[in-house]
């Protein structure tokens, strides 16, 4: 894969936030270019086998998730954590069977699990994350919520990076692309704290019977005009560095995410920028000498296949603002001027009354702190919907599962 240089970051304490680069080529060969970086195919096979894509889904058609997992790379590990209807129809079991056919046809492991399961709650409460379950003594529904519960599972793996794919992908080309930049910018990013964000090259919307290919998204436009005011009032210089403040589809190496803490809801991924912030900017004690010494890279990538999904409506896409600017505002680090703009913007949007405060979003201690011991004994005893699907056995071949009991690491934070 070629990608375009990054000539320029920004810098805020350990952080290093990388200005956007282009994917030039798929597929790069060896032929060398100016201004571009190849990745070498047997540099991104590298980064694969050691690579766990997770993939947070809920309601989704069996003919979508299909396309989904048939564009993750054959040597990444599937994760699907499921938050799907269990009734009338058990819309769970249709998913958990689809990941198992597709790993006897295509000779590959994977987890399954359902967001709502008693077990799993139940296990993550033994491990030492009460707070993640509601009054029903359940994990709280919320995309956030799936994706710390797939970084879990992903931990027990011994694998040393994560990527997150959305179920409601309709191309699997884009997905395909997406992991292949993940790997080739893990590979880049040169320290054991980097993280990878997407900025899709497009997202098509029909108008008028005929496709609009958008090139900003309702949502990332206003979260990234935000948080590069954030970062504009610390250096007195106005930025438009960051440009995948919503970045669902990312990926990081374990060693940072397991540092993390996660946001519940549609607030999680702008909240990884404000933590990393937080935790990594130097304006508050930093518990981490070593990420600080190390430096934590930030590559944002642009793809080129267009990114293709449902439309969930107007409601999801101000929901996704508001909870953005819920935590850019409650951040300690946010400097009174910033925070005074939001709460003006969110009250001419109609999101707050006057004399109102932005509600505060939900936040979750890092994965890195769970007794990964005790999650799985849990899990393994109590939890009906966590699965294991191998592709090897069903192959007559010898077991390789996800998980091998005696390699889960010991608690790391």
């Amino acid at each position: 894969m070629r990608l375009a240089d990054s000539f320029r970051s920004e810098r805020f304490g350990a952080v290093r936030i990388h200005e956007l680069q282009r994917v030039i080529e798929l597929d790069s060969g060896t032929s060398v270019g100016a201004g571009s970086q190849i990745v070498p195919a047997e540099a991104l096979r590298a980064i694969e086998s050691q690579m766990v894509i997770v993939v947070p889904c809920m309601n989704e058609t069996r003919t979508v998730i299909e396309g989904v997992l048939s564009g993750i790379p054959h040597d990444c590990l599937i994760i699907l954590v499921s938050n799907s209807d269990r009734g009338p129809v058990d819309r769970y079991e249709i998913e958990a069977q689809t990941v198992e056919q597709f790993c006897r046809l295509a000779g590959r492991s994977a987890i399954t699990v359902h967001q709502k399961d008693p077990g799993v709650a139940a296990a993550i409460k033994a491990a030492g994350m009460p707070e993640m379950l509601d009054d029903d003594g359940l994990i709280r529904n919320g995309k956030g919520e799936a994706m710390l519960l797939g970084m879990a599972l992903a931990a027990m793996t011994g694998r040393r990076y994560i990527g997150y794919v959305d179920a409601d992908n309709y191309v699997p080309g884009s997905v395909h692309e997406y992991c292949k930049v993940y790997a080739a910018g893990l590979h880049l990013a040169g320290s054991p704290y980097s993280m990878v964000r997407i900025s899709w090259h497009s997202k098509p919307k029909l108008r008028d019977n005929r496709l609009f290919f958008s090139r900003r998204g309702r949502s990332s436009q206003i979260t990234n005009e935000w948080l590069n005011r954030f970062l504009a009032e610390y250096s007195d210089f106005g930025t438009e560095v960051i440009a995948t403040g919503n970045a669902g589809e990312h990926a990081m190496t374990l060693d940072l995410g397991l540092k993390l803490r996660l946001a519940g809801g549609f607030a999680v991924e702008p909240y990884e920028y404000m933590d990393m912030f937080e935790q990594f900017g130097g304006v508050l004690e930093s518990t981490d000498p070593d990420v600080m010494a190390s430096s934590v890279p930030v590559l944002q990538i642009e793809t080129r296949n267009p990114h293709f999904h449902d439309n969930k409506g107007e409601e999801h896409v101000q929901g996704m603002r508001m909870q953005a600017l819920n935590v850019l505002y409650h951040s300690p680090v946010t400097l009174p001027a910033t925070r005074q703009a939001i709460l003006d913007f969110m009250v001419e949007q109609g999101a707050l009354e006057v004399g109102q405060e932005p509600p505060r979003e939900r936040t979750y201690p890092p994965v890195g702190t769970l007794d990964l011991d005790l999650l799985y004994d849990a899990l393994d005893a109590e939890a009906l919907s966590f699965r294991q699907p191998d592709g090897q056995v069903m192959a007559g071949l010898p077991a390789s599962p996800p998980i091998d009991r005696a390699q889960i690491p010991r608690r790391v934070a």
